[in-house]
């Protein structure tokens, strides 16, 4: 699709390939091809599930310093704000998401697999968020998506200290979700990803936003938000389908087709 994003779409699944040798270093090309990409992915019926890759070696080792190392304040505004908006474009993609992470997953390379529903790494793999080192702080969810997935106390700890975890330590504290050799990483990716194609795509579309959206509303707010998208699903033919294969073949039985 890019010069440095490709986008390959098999069996349901699209593959968003980060290639920007050696490191895959996010300029903001990389940012806006991740946007072009990530709108594609969501709007194209023939993909029901993502996978964020950035090859064997590596999945990205953060934002390109020398592309901002000179910026000024306002050089510095315009450019975050660029950043942000392609990253938001993979938030925003309505079907699960895989980040298969290999190698460094740094700055805002862990940034950018924080946006994955689910993330796969490598037994090598070393995640962190080292801003600091750099004296500025992480600028593309790292203060923000990271304490809501393994606390602000671990959270703060990372951010702070700027150090790396290895796989082990990801696994223990919740900051990936599977482990499993470096040559796998991408093929267990894959299988999770190819679990949710056959899916019923507005309800998971649905179940997407319900979570998402809800963790920044109070449980008041969350619960009519999830009680208007539940309703708003029945005027999906996937619910006709999954309700009447219920009745007449039990749990488990309907095809969808994702509409």
């Amino acid at each position: 699709m890019g010069e440095f994003v490709d986008v390959t779409v098999a069996d349901g699944v699209a593959t968003l390939r980060l290639d920007r040798p050696p490191m895959n270093a996010l300029n903001l090309q990389v940012q806006r091809e991740l946007r072009e990409a990530a709108i594609d992915v969501d709007q194209d019926p023939a993909v029901r599930a993502a996978v964020l890759y950035g090859g064997q070696k590596v999945f990205a080792a953060g934002a390109d310093v020398k592309e901002m190392a000179g910026n000024d304040y306002p050089d510095a505004a315009r450019a975050i704000a660029a950043m942000q908006a392609g990253f938001d474009a993979i938030a925003r993609i309505g079907k699960p998401v895989i980040a298969a992470i290999t190698g460094y997953a740094l700055g805002g390379g862990l940034e950018l697999a924080l946006l994955a529903d689910f993330r796969v790494c490598g037994q090598a793999a070393k995640l962190g968020v080292p801003e600091i080192s750099l004296g500025v702080i992480p600028g593309l969810g790292g203060t923000q998506r990271l304490p809501r997935l393994i606390g602000p106390a671990r959270a703060k700890n990372l951010v702070y200290t700027g150090r790396f975890v290895d796989a082990e330590e990801a696994l223990r504290v919740g900051l990936v979700d599977e482990v499993v050799p470096d040559d796998a990483v991408y093929d267990a990716a894959l299988q999770l990803a190819k679990q949710f194609s056959p899916g019923p795509a507005q309800a998971l579309r649905a179940a997407k936003q319900a979570i998402d959206g809800g963790a920044d509303l109070d449980l008041g707010s969350g619960l009519r938000l999830e009680g208007q998208l539940f309703a708003a699903l029945f005027g999906t033919q996937d619910q006709k389908i999954g309700m009447t294969s219920f009745l007449e073949h039990g749990p488990g039985a309907a095809t969808f087709v994702g509409r």
